[in-house]
């Protein structure tokens, strides 16, 4: 381990988002509000997915573990941010940081390829609607979804496990509201070159192949939705897409401009709005861009409800 493993200190201080204690209380009851829709938004659409029959299909089964994903990620780093704001704690174990970076690492990258998998889905939906089922098969879903956590798990590992082994000088102030790389690494007083490579060299990558992967995926129903003569089914498979679109760029923008640059174009304040974004916020907007335009989902809620109220009845 780094050199932090054999001074005095016995963690790190999270300095958060603001010093104002009106500002404070402020973001506290804005980001609780955000938590709670992001927990009950997620987890009733996995229940509403898993409930509904007609819904067990490989788009919702994406779906599902998005919200899982979207769930996990925020649980990781929600909670502890909460916690500073309303408390004078600031401070993390070693451990508990590095704990809360390595799962963080693990779902955001998982989810970087899950939404691949959901566009590669949604091309096979328009651009081979007959051979869908044969190729969409449960067996490839699985082994997609594994093969995401696998590389996020591979990722994770190495990044940190070349970060815990950096020396800190006692230095132990993390000028950031959660353990992210960036601010980690500029505590370390150890040349971080090679690092700032690694951790470039797999998240240059996840983006690059998962966005190949969604770039050809639409390229491919683009020009097939191009040739469909009947406006109507212009108009469903332009549908189909804008939802997970509509995801994918919000995500995407905002992973590309807070970890594709170096360390040393590391700013506080705009990384910190941008981590904001996308640590705390996109989990909540997740459900309701797939929900709120998704007329499957809106019937599925109606079927459960109608369900339930017969259920009623009839006891």
């Amino acid at each position: 381990m780094g050199r932090w493993n054999s001074t005095s200190l016995t963690g790190f201080i999270l300095m958060g988002l603001t010093d104002s204690a009106e500002t404070q209380l402020v973001l506290s009851v804005l980001f609780l509000l955000i938590y709670l829709i992001t927990v009950l938004g997620n987890v009733g659409m996995i229940l509403i997915i898993r409930l509904d029959p007609q819904l067990h299909t490989p788009m919702y089964f994406f779906l599902t573990h998005l919200s899982f994903l979207d769930l996990s990620y925020s649980n990781v780093v929600t909670p502890k941010t909460l916690q500073n704001l309303l408390t004078s704690t600031k401070s993390i174990s070693f451990l508990g940081c590095f704990t809360q970076l390595y799962f963080f690492i693990v779902f955001v990258a998982s989810e970087c390829y899950l939404l691949s998998w959901m566009a590669y889905d949604h091309y096979v939906a328009i651009c081979d609607p007959l051979c869908y089922p044969v190729i969409m098969s449960t067996g490839l879903c699985w082994s997609l979804l594994a093969v995401s956590y696998v590389i996020g798990f591979l990722d994770s590992t190495v990044i940190v496990l070349c970060i815990s082994r950096l020396d800190f000088c006692n230095c132990n102030i993390i000028q950031h509201f959660f353990c992210d790389t960036y601010p980690i690494l500029a505590l370390s007083c150890s040349d971080t070159f090679e690092i700032e490579i690694i951790i470039f060299i797999c998240a240059g990558s996840n983006l690059v192949l998962s966005l190949i992967t969604i770039s050809g995926s639409y390229l491919s129903i683009l020009s097939t939705i191009l040739k469909f003569n009947s406006t109507a089914g212009k108009k469903k498979a332009f549908s189909t897409c804008a939802s997970h679109l509509l995801g994918v760029t919000i995500f995407y923008s905002t992973m590309i401009f807070t970890y594709v640059n170096p360390k040393t174009s590391y700013s506080l304040g705009r990384d910190q709005v941008a981590s904001v974004f996308y640590t705390i916020v996109i989990p909540m907007l997740n459900p309701l861009i797939y929900s709120l335009r998704n007329k499957e989902v809106k019937k599925a809620v109606v079927r459960i409800m109608q369900k339930t109220a017969g259920s009623s009845q009839v006891n």
